[in-house]
């Protein structure tokens, strides 16, 4: 008998342990992971920075980065703010600051130097800063410009150089922004620098004010309320080179060509440069140094016409073909030096008010 029963729990115990096996194993349930929280980034900018939404959330979706702008006046005030922060940076990249103001920040100590692998893409024109602390991003050509059918219905040539503006043919006619107050205007005054010598530029100006030339605070007010084109008197103003392809753009109806056009004679345009920086003990180098890359790219590059009408310094970035077809770009702009900016910026504006306004 009892080797009958040790049989049957044998058996039964092998048959058990043989469902056992056939028996598949239990799926523990998914554990849900949550994504990584974004890195935050802060970008110093001057108040006219803008980007698309798009270029913005491909770079913030490709590094999990969240960006933050902080919008800090225009040029000038913007250097003022990342100078008195030193040390304790309110940001951890400052875009904006120019050619115009470039030796002040580079003088203040505000930048880290980094050589972004994209600079050898960008021609060495745009690179004023050997060390790379500041990096070239985008440029615009501060030129005189003119309405075309103004001069054709009078069978009249446009100028072609600063020097054509002193004719008597074209007094009454030019309208310039005051460089005490406006970007273009100190931009403009900085290109007679340049061409006539410091030993030349305020006759030149003498000479404008013999040929009634008129001077107002702002570029709008110039370009849209004195400027002929838009139903103002003066028929040349100080405005950009990419004024013309501007106004096909972003015309009511569409045009066969451009109604304004630019003047590109040698030294009668001053180029305005603007670059970005790693702010001096950014808190997040790291993240700096991927956002400086990115505005070098041709991704970021290609969004800035059309954003803030200026344009990419990376060859590499496509134009709309208006630009392509239109844009006047000044083979010999004038040129002044950083320092020599630095230096010498208020007494030009202040010989040029006791020249001009009284």
């Amino acid at each position: 008998m009892y080797p009958k029963i040790i049989f049957y729990i044998t058996f039964y115990a092998l048959l058990f342990t043989a469902l056992a096996a056939c028996t598949p194993p239990t799926t523990p349930e998914p554990v849900e992971v949550a994504p990584a929280a974004p890195q935050k980034l802060t970008v110093m900018t001057h108040d006219s920075f803008a980007i698309s939404e798009d270029v913005l959330a491909s770079f913030q979706q490709e590094y999990n980065i969240e960006v933050q702008f902080l919008e800090a006046g225009d040029t000038g005030s913007a250097v003022n703010k990342a100078a008195l922060a030193k040390g304790k940076p309110l940001a951890d990249v400052f875009y904006g600051v120019d050619n115009t103001f470039l030796s002040r920040a580079l003088d203040e100590g505000i930048f880290e130097a980094y050589q972004s692998p994209l600079l050898a893409e960008i021609p060495d024109d745009f690179e004023l800063d050997p060390q790379h602390r500041a990096l070239p991003v985008d440029y615009g050509d501060v030129c005189l410009n003119y309405e075309v059918a103004y001069f054709q219905e009078r069978n009249l040539a446009p100028p072609k150089n600063l020097e054509d503006l002193l004719k008597p043919e074209y007094a009454g006619l030019l309208v310039v922004e005051n460089p005490a107050t406006s970007s273009p205007g100190l931009a403009f005054l900085f290109a007679t620098i340049g061409y006539f010598g410091e030993a030349g530029y305020l006759d030149f100006w003498q000479g404008l004010v013999e040929n009634d030339v008129e001077v107002v605070n702002d570029w709008e007010t110039a370009y849209y309320t004195e400027f002929s084109q838009w139903g103002g008197a003066r028929p040349i103003v100080v405005s950009y080179g990419s004024s013309p392809p501007f106004e096909m753009i972003f015309a009511e109806q569409p045009l066969d060509e451009p109604p304004t056009a630019a003047v590109t004679g040698a030294g009668s345009c001053f180029r305005q440069i603007e670059f970005v920086g790693i702010l001096a003990g950014a808190p997040n180098r790291a993240l700096a140094e991927k956002w400086v890359d990115y505005m070098l790219s041709p991704t970021f590059q290609e969004d800035i016409p059309l954003q803030m009408y200026v344009f990419p310094v990376n060859p590499n970035a496509e134009l709309d073909e208006t630009f392509e077809k239109y844009l006047a770009i000044p083979e010999k702009p004038a040129f002044l030096t950083p320092a020599d900016i630095a230096a010498r910026r208020e007494q030009w504006i202040k010989d040029w008010t006791e020249t001009v306004l009284r």
